[in-house]
C-alpha cells in the first residue's frame, strides 16, 4: 500500500497508481495516496451493494 512518504512520491504518486493499474484484476478499487475516505466510502459502497432492501 502505497503512503506518502517513501517509494512513489516522488513522482506525485504517478508511479505508485500506474503500478495499481495495471494489475487489471476485476473488483479493484484504486484511490489515491493518503485518501483513506476515498477508500472508506468504496468499502462502504460494497458492503451496501450486497444488501437486501426489505
Amino acid at each position: 500500500v502505497p503512503a506518502s512518504v517513501g517509494y512513489g512520491v516522488s513522482a506525485g504518486g504517478y508511479s505508485a497508481l500506474l503500478s495499481m493499474l495495471s494489475s487489471c484484476a476485476g473488483g479493484i478499487t484504486v484511490v489515491n495516496i493518503d485518501n483513506g475516505f476515498g477508500a472508506a466510502m468504496a468499502a462502504f459502497r460494497i458492503l451496501k451493494s450486497g444488501q437486501v432492501e426489505k
